[in-house]
């Protein structure tokens, strides 16, 4: 039976990790077009939410050694990934300005898993904002639970896999609307802006 201190750990880990990654952001951008497509879901939401746990477990046992080197490492990370992100999102513009067809489920043939992987594991760990979300501010905010950190970490964890796999499969309700030319060139615009947002965001520091 969980005592007090344990399952308080939990969904205090669960509720943050919730609240950290339901803002909209490259990688929920992602994996929402995957969903909208159809397009190898599962994997997807698998390679984000293990992304996330894995990151999650290394704040929560080792932040005090990462903090200390975070700062020399720091605008490595926010410059190469705002590079990938205004790549991205160019596309995703481009997409945008040129598409005119709806969404075609039926005989549609989309990237290969590899390279739908390498996008989403790209957009995952190339972006500053995973690291001080997960590795940082869950590192730290693990501190307060001593000798429940590992259900900390447990909540947040779960928070990530409940997340991206509702996400993803949950787009797919949303096909319908995406089958018209017009929503779906909305949607690319929409990824694009987010993008450049982020990763103007990055190279001002904020």
């Amino acid at each position: 039976m969980l005592d007090d201190m344990t399952l308080s750990a939990f969904t205090t880990g669960l509720a943050m990790g919730l609240t950290l990654i339901v803002a909209i952001g490259a990688q929920n951008a992602f994996v929402l077009r995957q969903g909208l497509r159809n397009e190898h879901i599962f994997a997807v939401c698998l390679a984000c939410a293990s992304s996330d746990a894995a990151l999650i477990a290394l704040g929560v046992t080792s932040f005090r050694q990462i903090a200390e080197i975070l700062p020399g490492i720091d605008p490595v990370m926010r410059y190469g990934g705002a590079a990938f992100l205004f790549v991205y999102g160019a596309r995703s513009l481009w997409s945008a300005i040129r598409a005119s067809g709806a969404l075609d489920i039926s005989g549609q043939t989309g990237r290969g898993l590899g390279v739908t992987l390498a996008t989403c594991l790209a957009l995952t760990w190339l972006n500053p904002h995973v690291y001080l979300d997960t590795v940082v501010l869950l590192g730290t905010i693990s501190t307060r639970f001593p000798g429940a950190q590992a259900a900390f970490a447990a909540g947040a964890m779960c928070a990530s896999f409940l997340f991206f796999f509702s996400l993803g499969y949950g787009a797919r309700r949303l096909r319908p609307l995406f089958e018209k030319p017009a929503a779906w060139r909305v949607l690319e615009a929409l990824i694009g802006v987010v993008m450049f947002s982020i990763a103007l965001r990055l190279v001002m520091g904020l």
